[in-house]
């Protein structure tokens, strides 16, 4: 039914906002590369002890020293330590027979290991005395039976300047790796040898005269690689998604999402916390709330994919955050109660939790290589993928979009504006409660979303609460006002109360989809009823056809044709003298054909097949509606 116009030459100003929209993904791209952590640059590989090595077989490029590990220097630097002795010097005015220290120094000296001291003697000579010849006055009045006064004081400078020369003595080195050395196979366990052999590597990268040649090469990569990323997205939303790459506002939704989850993944690793508390289930969830499961999980797929470049273990991260992707689509297929979001966390925990231990049994087949500390991080990324409820609100005023959720709280008859609209036009409310019963069914045949055109269709007509009295429906017999007026006043009254359920939609801050059902729903359609009857009473004259037409615009969607069609026909299934399933289907036929006559679909995407689903929806609903009643008998007395 609709011209595609989609290799239509652009216009100026077009050309412009579409550069401005790739422009803001070279920008996102140019922005995540600048976030992305620099330590460690040169060196990017990730590997844990007891996991297999997921990279080719690597060798040494250079000579480097193996360095030992924290826990070996601090072991060697005790061992050296316990030799040495703290050196003190006797207070000037003290008695000198028995060397004696504070309570508080014999406590330092006993919890630094230290078994003996050295005292200053005549001039700068220093002997050492075993700890067990020290007393504290403590110490000294229980064995002499007398007071004895501290008269030894530590000599901290000497002291400290005596440690620093002894632990300068310690190599922070164990050996050399030569270069063309193999250091580790493909799909080798990763032991503790090897881990330490590939830290030392890694250090001896970070040396700013060898990373300062890679560095470059480095950033580079990572740019080709974003980038790369990033277009892949741009490329499907351009096949398949067009609509939303030229949407400015939707654009820059998927970019913020993006960065957002980076973001956080680039604290997390500077901070050193774990990835996995950051929810990227974030991404799908918020995507498929607004828009559609395929474009929800290629941005999801972006994402991690983009996090991957830095996050340790990318095979692993990849794997388990493409399932939670999956299942957070999966079981969020239409979100219109919050309790669904609950249930989702608790479905992604679970898919976390039994993906991340598969992997562990599948790389080792050992129970020792999982980490429980994972469960954890798995549980508080749960509970944080339930703030994503928060975001959904932000995101639904800041770019007003409207959610499921948001659709089934207006749909809610029992809302203000419907309230008024049930009591100031009852005729109106019945005629909308219909139709939207008959659109909502059309709807789901043809795969449109019934829950939106649904809610339109409550609200299609609420511009007749101004002058409801005016519209048949609402005149419960009477007199019909309208028929004692000029055709085309009585054209201008009618066709008024578009302009008019615009200006109370605003008014009642409803979202900007739900308005355009208003403004849609008669297209530039004829009020054919006047039209005709100014026509047959002026014959012979030239009638200006836009007193009798709407203004306008048109339906661009599927969702706004089935209103269309469905606002029509519920009207028209009125004025029926008999109701068969002939006379309905004629009806129904004869209505659309003259809507499609009138090119009032020619900007939707609906197919023939479409149109076809939708008669046969509606003379069925129509058929149910209007069934045959038996009559009762009544009672003989």
């Amino acid at each position: 039914m609709k011209v595609s116009n989609y290799l239509l030459p652009l216009t100026h100003s077009k050309k412009i906002r579409t550069i401005l929209r790739l422009g803001t993904f070279v920008v996102l791209a140019a922005v995540i590369v600048l976030m992305f952590p620099r330590y460690n640059n040169a060196f990017r590989y990730h590997y844990e002890i007891g996991k297999p090595w997921g990279y080719s077989t690597l060798t040494a490029d250079f000579d480097f020293p193996i360095y030992k590990t924290e826990e070996q220097l601090h072991k060697e630097q005790q061992q050296l330590l316990s030799t040495f002795s703290p050196c003190y010097k006797y207070i000037r005015g003290t008695q000198r027979q028995i060397s004696v220290v504070s309570l508080q120094e014999m406590e330092w000296m006993e919890s630094e290991g230290f078994n003996r001291l050295a005292i200053q003697q005549k001039g700068s000579t220093y002997k050492t005395y075993p700890l067990s010849e020290i007393y504290t006055p403590k110490t000294a009045y229980e064995h002499y039976g007398y007071a004895c006064e501290q008269n030894l004081v530590r000599d901290t400078a000497l002291t400290e300047s005596m440690q620093e020369k002894l632990l300068a003595t310690l190599s922070p080195t164990q050996g050399m790796v030569q270069k063309g050395e193999k250091i580790i196979e493909k799909g080798e366990i990763v032991s503790d040898r090897t881990y330490q052999v590939l830290q030392s590597l890694r250090t001896a990268y970070d040396d700013e005269a060898l990373g300062n040649k890679q560095r470059t090469l480095s950033i580079l990569g990572e740019s080709i690689l974003v980038a790369l990323f990033l277009c892949l997205f741009v490329v499907f939303l351009y096949v398949f998604r067009i609509q939303y790459i030229r949407a400015t506002s939707t654009v820059i939704f998927f970019c913020i999402q993006i960065f957002i989850l980076i973001a956080l993944s680039c604290l997390a690793l500077r901070f050193n916390l774990s990835v996995y508390l950051i929810p990227f289930a974030w991404v799908p969830i918020l995507t498929r709330v607004f828009f559609d499961s395929r474009t929800a999980l290629y941005l999801h797929f972006t994402t991690v994919l983009i996090a991957s470049i830095v996050v340790p273990a990318p095979v692993e991260f990849f794997f388990i955050q493409i399932v939670v992707g999956m299942v957070a689509v999966s079981s969020l297929s239409d979100m219109t109660r919050r309790a669904q979001l609950v249930q989702t966390a608790g479905w992604i925990f679970l898919a976390q939790t039994v993906a991340y231990t598969a992997i562990s049994f599948a790389q080792t087949g050992v129970w020792t290589a999982i980490n429980p500390w994972m469960y954890l991080d798995f549980f508080i990324c749960g509970l944080l993928t339930i703030g994503c409820y928060g975001l959904i609100y932000a995101f639904e005023k800041i770019f007003r979009f409207i959610s499921s959720i948001t659709l089934v709280e207006l749909a809610d008859i029992n809302s203000e504006l419907l309230h008024t609209l049930a009591e100031r036009a009852p005729g109106t409310f019945q005629h909308s409660m219909q139709v939207s019963n008959l659109a909502s069914e059309a709807a789901k045949t043809i795969g449109a979303n019934a829950l939106l055109v649904r809610t339109g269709a409550l609200y299609h007509d609420i511009g007749k609460i101004a002058n409801p009295l005016y519209f048949v429906e609402n005149q419960s017999g009477g007199e019909n006002p309208l028929l004692k007026m000029d055709p085309r006043e009585a054209a201008k009254i009618i066709i008024a109360h578009v302009a008019e359920g615009e200006k109370i939609a605003r008014r009642n801050h409803l979202p900007e989809v739900v308005i355009n059902f208003i403004t849609t729903h008669h297209g530039n359609s004829l009020v054919r009823y006047f039209y005709n009857t100014y026509c047959n009473a002026h014959p012979g004259e030239q009638v200006d056809q836009s007193l009798f037409r709407y203004p306008g615009a048109k339906p661009s969607t599927k969702e706004g044709a089935i209103l269309m069609m469905a606002d029509a026909i519920e009207a028209r299934s009125r004025s029926l003298s008999e109701y068969t399933e002939e006379s309905i289907s004629n009806a129904v036929n004869q209505m659309i054909d003259s809507q499609i006559a009138d090119g009032q679909f020619a900007e939707t995407p609906l197919s023939f097949k479409d149109v076809e689903d939708i008669r046969r929806v509606f003379i069925s609903r129509l058929v149910a509606i209007h069934h045959h009643r038996i009559s009762y008998p009544t009672l003989n007395k």
